[in-house]
């Protein structure tokens, strides 16, 4: 971490509110409804990011999901300082950092996806294979071809268990998932934004179907199409300055990301 929050709002000379909560816009009177109070806007950006999917039949109360430092801090608190087993749910960008992570804390970790390997989106690159390569020798155990249907406790241990559509039954001391992410749609329901799997843009402009209103990140979508990475933030940002300015418009054109899997014991740059 480089700077806080608070840090970064005093260099960019901006008004900071933290510890709230957005919980709806009124377009007819231009307000953002939080749990400070209202607040009224010309513009109005929606940056809100994505959240960590939950599948279906998975009691949240159970599984960790690990977006945010916040979360992270929780899970490596509640693991301590003794080695334990880990579930990972979910082999894609993620999952895969996590599971490395926890390894190279001492940690054995259990990881599991429906595809036949890691990084499956990238199997053209080898990625998945470059991982096991390299984690031979830390206690990773990968499994493919894996669909989990329920997770429960054990009243006797404790432990957590997490069975597959395959009929197997895994037992971990804790279970994370990360089996991608999902747009919350509430902020953009309650101005009537165009919805298209995430918050609908126009890609000249970043605006959203109502005036007023813009929106960048891994809340929007262009042709209902997402790009929850880094690198095309930088360029929607540059398109949502011209617009908000009144500049000539800079027309953001999704393309494949650059992604940098920051698996410490074999780092990738894939394409």
């Amino acid at each position: 971490v480089k700077e806080t929050g608070a840090e970064a709002a005093q260099r960019l000379n901006l008004h900071l509110i933290p510890h709230t909560h957005a919980v709806r816009i009124c377009v007819e009177t231009r307000q953002l409804r939080t749990t400070r109070g209202s607040l009224r806007y010309r513009q109005l950006v929606l940056a809100h990011g994505a959240e960590a999917a939950l599948p279906a039949g998975l009691p949240p109360h159970l599984c960790w999901r690990v977006n945010h430092l916040t979360a992270y801090q929780r899970l490596r608190q509640a693991l301590g300082d003794v080695s334990r087993d880990v579930l990972v749910l979910g082999a894609g960008l993620i999952g895969c950092e996590l599971a490395n992570d926890l390894a190279l804390g001492g940690h054995r970790v259990c990881l599991l996806d429906t595809a036949a390997e890691p990084l499956a989106r990238w199997h053209g690159q080898a990625a998945g294979q470059q991982l096991l390569t390299a984690w031979q020798g830390l206690p990773i155990r990968f499994e493919g071809g894996q669909s989990v249907t329920c997770v429960t406790r054990s009243p006797l241990s404790g432990r957590y268990l997490v069975h597959t559509a395959s009929g197997q039954q895994h037992e971990a001391d804790q279970v994370v998932v990360a089996a991608g992410l999902r747009t919350p749609d509430r902020l953009a329901r309650s101005a009537g934004l165009h919805w298209h799997e995430g918050i609908a843009v126009n890609p000249a402009t970043l605006a959203t179907s109502q005036p007023g209103i813009h929106a960048l990140g891994d809340c929007i979508t262009v042709d209902g199409s997402t790009s929850r990475y880094i690198e095309p933030i930088t360029r929607q940002v540059d398109t949502l300055v011209a617009a908000l300015l009144g500049q000539a418009p800079v027309h953001y054109a999704p393309r494949p990301a650059v992604v940098r899997v920051k698996t410490s014991s074999h780092p990738l740059t894939l394409h």
